[in-house]
């Protein structure tokens, strides 16, 4: 049932990202065509901004594809590590395209002379980007809250509609006082707000590739609840690591009493921890090691 239910979020974030791409693409064109008409660096800015949400909601659809395929003797955990990736690269796309608006923002503000940007444009064509980001918004969000993937995308479109925000605002301004740089610091907010979700993404994406216990998970309660098993005297080599977002493995040694094995309790204490992992941590796959106390003595002396 499970799997089932995966291959159907796998399937419904396909069509959000299909139906996503189809509409950036379109406000994409939008605003290449309004940075050309009126000058603005700042829909200039927006238009690198929507081209790497674009971007990255292509890596987004074949990491999707791709993490879809099925376990197979070699890949026993399939594919699904291929949304951290995707999740990773979409964060240092993002780096890098608030790096670059960055620098070209404070290269207009120190250079002599005012650059020539119309205002009309610049706020017709803001809000048709902000308006196309809201529908993308609006497909993304469902699938947002499953997977680091389709959270990458998301955060993509969400940064971009930001980005339009800060838009129309330099283009009321221009069009309501003529001060131009306006253009330019609302690049410098733009580059602003991606940094912070960039980082963010990037950090989660590291924990997953690094092997880290996810942050929800506090490895010493685990043991705690381990040890209150009836028949458990104590836990150790314990880890917990992610395949993806919302997929925790989780694996430990655990210390039974003789009697465990000697009265054939084996199954039922087992299953009692199972329950137990359920019922208070959210672990998609757990193992347990069941071993006498005399076991575990001597495996410490050959286990880190």
């Amino acid at each position: 049932m499970g799997h089932d239910h995966g291959h159907g979020h796998v399937a419904a974030d396909g069509r959000r990202l299909r139906l996503a791409i189809a509409i950036v693409a379109l406000g994409l064109v939008a605003q290449l065509v309004g940075a050309w008409l009126s000058g603005s660096l700042a829909l200039l800015a927006d238009s690198g901004h929507m081209l790497s949400d674009l971007a990255g909601l292509v890596i987004a659809l074949v990491a999707t594809i791709v993490a879809a395929r099925p376990a197979s003797g070699r890949q026993t955990y399939g594919y699904r590590r291929a949304e951290v990736f995707a999740a990773f690269v979409n964060g240092l796309v993002l780096l890098a395209v608030s790096l670059s608006v960055a620098v070209a923002a404070v290269s207009r503000l120190v250079a002599v002379g005012e650059h020539e940007v119309l205002g009309l444009p610049m706020l017709v064509v803001g809000l048709v980007g902000g308006a196309t980001n809201v529908a993308a918004l609006l497909v993304l969000r469902g699938g947002a809250t499953h997977s680091i993937n389709m959270r990458g995308a998301y955060l993509e479109v969400l940064g971009d509609l930001l980005g339009s925000a800060a838009v129309v605002v330099a283009a009321v301004v221009v069009l309501t006082t003529g001060f131009t740089q306006a253009d330019s610091v609302g690049s410098l907010i733009i580059a602003a707000m991606i940094v912070p979700r960039a980082w963010s993404l990037l950090r989660e994406a590291i924990r997953v590739l690094f092997g880290s216990a996810p942050g929800d998970i506090d490895l010493e309660s685990v043991r705690t609840h381990i040890g209150d098993t009836p028949g458990v005297v104590s836990a150790h080599d314990v880890h917990a690591w992610q395949i993806t977002s919302g997929a925790t493995v989780f694996s430990a040694h655990v210390v039974v009493e003789r009697e465990v094995f000697c009265d054939m309790k084996v199954d039922e204490t087992l299953d009692a921890l199972d329950r137990c992992l359920a019922a208070h941590f959210s672990v998609e796959h757990a193992t347990f090691q069941l071993e006498p106390a005399d076991h575990a003595g001597h495996e410490r002396e050959t286990h880190a």
